[in-house]
């Protein structure tokens, strides 16, 4: 038998003998994961006056289409960009959307467009008192190029920026007033079920990887509304906690009980906006709002991941009022907890295995990859590793996922070492996703420590 067939054989063997070794399972204690971890809690404008002053992971802003497309075909890009770039300098994940309608705005819909023969309907729609009513612009959604110029805009929009590392979530816009999906009270003027599956076509064929998200949920009978149950969107309740719990059938989870969408929050993500009536105020003890419903049922109820609301980025909360928020944000979305891990070691091989639950109440929406690192007794990261797997799938409290790992210690020098875990985020000043463990950023920010070997 040759020196080399030996030799692979050995390997196999080792190889084998590692695998089916028995997990000698070590307990892992649990504490609260960050309320800033990726793509989950609260969500400023981008322009909000104290962008800091609550822990956040995601900026959100509206664009005119005027803004970026500014004839047949031809695109200016550069507004978003700018967008863009700003909040990835700051660490974080971009939320947006488009419209071509915003009350008590002019312009959104491309010139070329109004010159081209689509029409405008001018009304004044009521403000919430003591705001003066706002005039609006509507464009005529059963105009011909108004439709295949939206179906070209979202192609080009898919193709430039599908999978962006920048991008978090995108919210479908473009059609009724704030890209919001309805012309109310002016309900006449909205688009048809015609041009809302051709946007939604749109989309589906654009985006692939990031996900986008629909106001509404509609079943088939849904009179205003094609049906996008089963569908690749999420939702965004840009109501919460006001219309939100199923008291009315016009309400969020009334609508998605109505539409059998349900479930759709395990694989489509669910967002939206705290009543703007109850920014800040959702998190006292007496907020004074007797249409507010209570934030925490509302949050298991929908399986939210992320909520704009500008009330917490301001001055004037009270202490009380921010850490009652951040206990109740944290409950939003993902929180992944290792509970146990096991290390098996053989000659030149350790075998690291552990439990990712999930104890939070939505799972995590994108393929961003496990990371893991050797740390050596001097701090520094002696090896990395991406793994294949991540984290989409785990839903809340299910059988915990388990993970598997090993590592090649060749040529590694004696020593003691530590294994460190964590979801990588893609975005260059993104935090990774940190675990609900006491030993997260125990000996490394933005690391969990799974656990320590003797390199002999």
């Amino acid at each position: 038998m040759s020196k080399l067939l030996i030799l692979t054989l050995c390997a196999s063997l080792l190889s084998a003998s590692l695998l089916a070794a028995e997990p000698h399972w070590q307990a892992q204690g649990y504490a609260p994961a960050p309320v800033d971890n990726p793509l989950k809690g609260l969500v400023p404008y981008a322009e909000a006056p104290d962008p800091d002053h609550f822990p956040h992971s995601m900026e959100f802003s509206y664009f005119p289409l005027s803004a970026v497309l500014k004839g047949p075909g031809r695109y200016d890009w550069s507004a978003l960009e700018r967008f863009l770039d700003a909040v990835a300098g700051r660490g974080h994940q971009a939320v947006f959307r488009f419209h071509v309608e915003y009350p008590g705005k002019r312009g959104s819909l491309p010139g070329f467009l109004v010159d081209a023969g689509v029409g405008l309907t001018y009304w004044q729609r009521a403000s919430t008192p003591p705001r003066p009513p706002v005039d609006n612009e509507t464009p005529d959604y059963r105009h011909p190029l108004l439709r295949a110029t939206l179906v070209d805009f979202i192609a080009a929009l898919g193709a430039r920026y599908d999978n962006d590392p920048r991008i978090g979530f995108i919210t479908a816009g473009l059609l009724g007033l704030w890209g919001e999906w309805h012309d109310y009270p002016k309900n006449e003027l909205f688009a048809d079920k015609a041009l809302q599956q051709a946007v939604m076509d749109a989309y589906t064929r654009a985006f692939r990887i990031t996900p986008v998200l629909l106001r509404y949920p509609a079943g088939a009978a849904d009179p205003v509304y094609v049906a996008n149950a089963g569908t690749p969107f999420g939702y965004h309740d840009d109501s919460f906690a006001w219309n939100t719990l199923a008291t009315k059938p016009s309400y969020f989870v009334a609508k998605l009980q109505a539409s059998d969408a349900t479930t759709q929050w395990q694989t489509r993500p669910i967002g939206g906006e705290i009543r703007p009536e109850a920014w800040g105020k959702v998190f006292d003890a007496e907020p004074g709002l007797p249409m507010l419903q209570d934030f925490a049922q509302c949050v298991e109820a929908t399986h939210v991941s992320w909520l704009m609301d500008s009330g917490m980025f301001k001055a004037g909360s009270t202490l009380e009022r921010r850490a009652r928020a951040i206990e109740q944000v944290r409950r939003m979305g993902y929180e992944f907890h290792v509970p146990r891990v096991s290390f098996e070691r053989e000659s030149e091989r350790l075998r690291v295995r552990f439990e990712i639950e999930n104890r939070g109440v939505a799972p995590f929406y994108h393929p961003w990859p496990l990371r893991y690192a050797l740390l050596d007794a001097d701090g520094k990261l002696v090896r990395e590793v991406r793994a294949a797997d991540g984290l989409t799938g785990i839903l809340p409290q299910a059988t915990p996922a388990l993970r598997d790992q090993v590592f090649d210690l060749t040529g590694l020098p004696a020593g003691t070492y530590r294994v460190l875990l964590q979801g990588e985020n893609p975005l260059i000043k993104g935090m990774p996703v940190r675990f609900a463990n006491v030993r997260q950023d125990a000996d490394r920010a933005g690391w969990l420590t799974l656990g320590e070997f003797l390199r002999d």
